[in-house]
């Protein structure tokens, strides 16, 4: 998949997973799109998220 994270065992990439949730779509309804996942598999996306934007220093914009 291009270098990009996918969940382990799978082709789906964890952008596309977090993208999906973010537009609203449910737990629920991505275990049922994609049968292969597990609920385990999207914590583990969300928690690959978290860890990477954890030690991100944000700095405003000068004005």
């Amino acid at each position: 998949m291009y270098g990009k994270p996918v969940i382990k065992n799978t082709r789906i990439p964890v952008d596309l997973l977090l993208e999906k949730l973010s537009e609203g779509e449910t737990m629920e309804e991505l275990l049922k799109a994609y049968p292969r996942l597990k609920k385990e598999d999207l914590f583990a996306a969300l928690a690959f998220a978290a860890e990477k934007i954890k030690n991100e220093i944000v700095r405003p914009l000068a004005s």
